[in-house]
């Protein structure tokens, strides 16, 4: 709740990160024309994935084709490198819109690819209040860079 309910004045974390010209030293797994895609910060999973289009829209009816169509191939293309990378047995794809819904920045659309495990351990932030992380975020994202499918 600390990260939701924190003042961040009118600066857009996503629209910081997404800045085409980046060095490595972010989140950043891949990017596009249209869209990136961001290791979650705060993930509720190892391997929590953001995809994102680059322009600051909160409403789905925004998003144009070429976004779509982006963020659709990053969804999918993110799947294939966490099942090879991580060896993910399913996901958790959506997104949240809007305050209500859950969404923790509601004012720049996301869709979160969550990867799961038969008996993984997604229950402790409600029953123990923590997280259970087995690798870093850094470490994590270079696993996925390096098995993230190629173009053809």
């Amino acid at each position: 709740m600390a990260y939701i309910e924190r003042k961040t004045g009118n600066k857009c974390p996503f629209c910081n990160n997404s800045d085409h010209n980046k060095k490595s030293s972010d989140l950043t797994v891949i990017r596009g024309q249209h869209a990136y895609v961001l290791m979650n910060l705060y993930p509720y999973n190892g391997g929590h994935l953001l995809v994102l289009p680059y322009r600051h829209i909160k409403d789905i009816s925004e998003v144009s084709k070429h976004e779509f169509a982006e963020i659709t191939k990053f969804l999918q293309q993110g799947v294939a490198a966490l099942k090879h990378a991580l060896n993910a047995d399913g996901f958790n794809i959506g997104s949240n819109l809007g305050s209500v819904a859950g969404a923790g920045i509601p004012d720049h659309i996301h869709f979160h690819i969550v990867p799961r495990w038969k008996g993984d351990t997604n229950f402790m932030p409600v029953v123990g209040e923590t997280k259970v992380m087995p690798e870093s975020l850094d470490d994590t994202k270079a696993r996925l860079i390096e098995c993230w499918p190629q173009e053809n």
